[in-house]
């Protein structure tokens, strides 16, 4: 007979309690789909096949019924992912490699935002025409990986870059201001901005959002502090890191995710993942934390096994409440763990690393992408749970070695160009450098850096039959 937590596992006793009547409908759903036994069962759905480049990045509209990407190509493509089939595409304007394209909310799927290599922020918006047309809302000097959409908001989002700034920008007004520059929380050292990867918003507490960059802090802010037009000041709230971690300088953030109930998770490159409750925060000023404090703090949920590495890599939750941690790897497989720890699907989702995994925002769907050129849509369709493969042990025994060792890891030609991309568009001139109010104010130097693509009807030409039109946006 079988024990009752294998039951349970199985799923068998949330259905039963459903057709009994001891479940109400809301309350199944939820729990059904953050069930172990539908973990077990996800499995490969299908390929998206269109771009001509790695893709960066990948992501769900609010309603969970299509998916945007972004990809080295410079083109964003929209995907019905259950169909499997493109439905628009268009060259975003960027001049490099596109690294972020997210879908604002509540404008009818036609309002999207990207940023790139390039360091430019781009609209592009789809009119009734079947056109599609971009311009340039703002520019870092540098890189910007992430973008944060206000919750709920179809006008307001916010961007962090390599340059180390944070800004806001509010569509209605197609304007952008730089609220602060991220400074080092070194001690006994001149002040220098850190370059950041990840910007994230809290859901439950949208004034509250947090950054991430190249050293081993996860910084939060209050939105609030800068609504100010005096105040542009680092006007840090709290910070997070876990102890072991303080005073290391080879390591650095490459991606955040908050929970539905404000729960931090940060991934470190050649590092491990780390869940932060909200009481872990180490305050404002880290360094006045003394060792005993230090000690009696709790500590965070660690996840291990995969590696970090290679790419900027993000990482995510997954489940209805937030039940699983998933992450990509240099292996080239997706990780999935409970939130406990415990490590439940280990799948081959590229021939070389994997770095985007976003969840659907309902159903126990997720979409993942790498250094392949195409979109992988993830769902419960197996006939059997899928048990963890016979060499689990080997694959996070071999990044564990290659964590501590930092060892050369031979690599094909594709994935050493995209390294090596990367590698070249690191800007070697922030790190010491002190900002002024005047960098905060003005956009000049920015403007007369930037280079705006102008393209012929026939350039612009989607696939899809749509029409790209490239202008430029007067920021105020």
């Amino acid at each position: 007979m079988e024990s009752r937590s294998k039951i349970t596992r199985s799923g068998f006793s949330e259905i039963y309690q459903r057709e009994i009547g001891l479940s109400q409908s809301r309350s199944f759903a939820h729990r059904i789909t953050g069930s172990e036994a539908i973990v077990e069962q996800i499995d490969l759905y299908g390929k998206l096949n269109a771009h001509d480049g790695c893709v960066n990045t990948v992501h769900f509209n609010s309603t969970g019924d299509f998916i945007v990407s972004g990809s080295d190509d410079t083109q964003v493509i929209f995907w019905d992912w259950a169909a499997k089939s493109k439905r628009l595409a268009y060259s975003s304007g960027h001049s490099d490699n596109i690294f972020q394209a997210r879908i604002m909310p509540f404008t009818d799927d036609r309002t999207v935002i990207t940023s790139a290599a390039d360091g430019q922020v781009r609209l592009g918006q789809v009119r009734e025409n079947g056109e599609v047309e971009t311009k340039r809302l703002g520019k870092h000097q540098g890189s910007v990986h992430n973008l944060a959409i206000e919750p709920g908001s179809p006008h307001i989002f916010y961007s962090c870059g390599e340059d180390g700034f944070v800004q806001q920008f509010d569509l209605r007004s197609c304007s952008s201001a730089k609220l602060f520059a991220c400074s080092s929380l070194k001690e006994n050292k001149r002040p220098g901005i850190i370059r950041l990867n990840a910007i994230v918003i809290d859901p439950r507490n949208p004034t509250y959002f947090a950054v991430g960059g190249y050293d081993g802090y996860a910084r939060v802010y209050d939105i609030r502090s800068y609504q100010q037009e005096s105040s542009s000041s680092d006007s840090l709230v709290k910070a997070f890191c876990p102890p072991d971690l303080l005073g290391t300088d080879n390591i650095h953030i490459t991606g955040l995710a908050y929970s539905n109930s404000s729960e931090l998770l940060v991934s470190y490159n050649d590092e491990l993942v780390y869940l932060f409750q909200k009481n872990m925060g180490l305050g404002s000023n880290p360094h006045s934390v003394s060792p005993e404090n230090l000690k009696r703090l709790d500590r965070s949920q660690v996840y291990s096994g995969h590696r970090n590495s290679q790419t900027v890599k993000g990482v995510s939750f997954f489940g209805h409440s937030d039940e699983y941690v998933v992450s990509g790897s240099d292996c080239g497989h997706i990780f999935i763990w409970k939130k406990s720890g415990e490590l439940v699907r280990l799948m081959v989702g590229d021939k070389h690393i994997v770095n985007c995994l976003v969840s659907h925002p309902f159903l126990p769907v997720l979409a993942t992408s790498g250094i392949e050129k195409n979109v992988k849509i993830w769902v419960p369709m197996a006939s059997d749970r899928s048990p963890l493969p016979e060499n689990v042990k080997e694959i996070m025994e071999a990044n564990k070695q290659g964590r501590e060792d930092r060892s050369r890891i031979t690599l094909t030609p594709d994935v050493i160009m995209h390294v090596l991309r990367l590698q070249r568009r690191q800007p070697l001139t922030y790190i010491d450098r002190r900002y002024t109010r005047s960098d905060l104010e003005s956009d000049e130097e920015d403007e007369g850096e930037t280079r705006i693509l102008g393209f012929a009807d026939d350039d612009a030409s989607s696939e899809g039959g749509f029409t790209n039109n490239s202008r430029d946006c007067n920021i105020s």
